[in-house]
């Protein structure tokens, strides 16, 4: 991909695309583990409200990482927080496979939760770097920013949705302990290679940085992390838990070939959901025309983008309500409408991405992106716990009418942003 501009460095292309395979090869694992441990422990007898619980750590570790990141990579520098983030996975990976099913289940679940959130710190220290990168690498005329930003994004999360298939495959034919071995493995070699070749390009750190310094006094980056928080929390309401449980009680027949099969298939829609939507992410600066917009524009076709997501799951939740128990017409309607919505979603994502970077100064990059992060990790946080608590309680219409509220406040704070700034 090339836009016909010059990178800011020499060798700023080999630095991005090292740091993109990187974010890659992390991505894939991230997607598979989320996916492993869902279904694992789900068919252990993991009641909703726990599966959720292994999942917490992981959203509070990413808060805090992304808080600390930034001046990390300020002081450090961006090379540093991205071999510590895949060197932390790793480690993480391993940690999982000496998991006994002997365990009581209340020690399982402590253990994976501590060891959840040492991934949720190597994710968030992985993507602060990587999405830092573009914004001191890429160029930036005739929507430059925009274009790499999003196909840095969009590539990711399509590796993600792979990194979903790939780990109900992985359940279902390695068993869990292989594989969470195998895509440590994956990760070691990944993270050797960049120690040996890494190019220059990256920032080596300022020793003046301070810590105070994250916190921004831009009102665009505090109200555009505000939308942040609720644009991640009403997906992840549904996407973590609620959805899954559902498909494998409207799908599976209760036996072991059985099982497998839904295994597959809830494996099967949540990469192709991801995909999809990493699919529109990178689409969308041609989708919105932004090499010929300006910022401005785009600040209100960010605020339109998000009075759009609101409709789709306010449909969802009446359609839920009509039908409290599971149906087949149902389960379609919502793989059509979660399609729609993951579109939706991710042209506000992307808008997002964009947005944090254009508001941003170059010499506070990591300091700006690291709040931002740590507000999408909130929102995520916010999503997984109520995401277990509203199915639980209120089952799907709970959980879709939970989304369709938070969807609404993130276009509130979308409001507020202002352009030109």
């Amino acid at each position: 991909m090339t836009d016909g501009t010059a990178f800011k460095h020499p060798k700023g292309l080999n630095a991005y695309i090292a740091v993109t395979g990187a974010y890659w090869a992390f991505m894939l694992t991230d997607g598979a583990l989320r996916m492993l441990v869902l279904l694992h422990f789900h068919t252990l007898g993991f009641s909703p409200m726990q599966l959720a619980y292994l999942f917490v750590l992981y959203e509070i570790a990413g808060m805090i990482t992304n808080l600390s990141a930034g001046w990390i990579a300020a002081r450090f520098g961006l090379n540093s927080t991205l071999y510590a983030g895949l060197g932390l996975q790793v480690v993480a990976l391993i940690a999982l496979s000496y998991l006994d099913p002997a365990w009581l289940i209340g020690f399982s679940v402590a253990y994976v939760m501590v060891v959840q959130g040492a991934s949720g710190v190597a994710k968030d220290l992985a993507k602060m770097s990587s999405k830092s990168a573009v914004k001191l690498l890429a160029p930036t005329s005739d929507g430059g920013l925009f274009r790499w930003v999003a196909f840095l994004t969009g590539s990711k999360n399509m590796v993600k949705g792979i990194g979903f298939l790939l780990g109900a495959a992985l359940l279902a034919t390695l068993g869990f302990v292989w594989a969470v071995l195998a895509m440590a493995m994956l990760l070691a070699v990944t993270l050797m290679a960049l120690l040996i070749a890494m190019p220059p390009g990256l920032p080596r750190g300022r020793k003046g940085a301070k810590f105070s310094e994250v916190f921004s006094k831009s009102p665009n980056v505090n109200w555009l992390s505000v939308a942040r928080v609720f644009l991640f929390g009403a997906r992840d309401v549904w996407f973590v838990v609620g959805i899954p449980i559902y498909f494998y009680a409207a799908l599976s027949d209760g036996t072991t070939e059985g099982n497998r099969l839904v295994f597959y298939m809830i494996g099967i829609f949540m990469a192709l959901w991801i995909i999809l939507y990493g699919a529109v992410q990178a689409a969308a600066p041609r989708l919105l025309r932004a090499a010929s917009r300006s910022e401005h524009d785009l600040i209100w076709a960010a605020r339109m983008w998000a009075w759009m997501l609101v409709l789709v799951p306010a449909v969802l939740t009446i359609a839920a309500i009509l039908s409290p128990t599971p149906q087949s017409w149902l389960t379609i309607t919502l793989v059509g409408g979660l399609i729609v919505f993951g579109a939706v979603f991710a042209v506000n994502s992307s808008l997002h991405s964009y947005l944090i970077l254009s508001f941003t100064r170059a010499e506070r990059v990591t300091m700006d992106v690291g709040f931002y992060y740590m507000a999408n990790a909130g929102g995520r946080l916010l999503g997984t716990v109520l995401s277990g608590v509203t199915f639980q309680v209120g089952g799907l219409a709970l959980m879709l009418g939970t989304a369709a509220l938070m969807v609404t406040i993130s276009a509130l704070a979308t409001g507020r942003l202002s352009g030109g700034s």
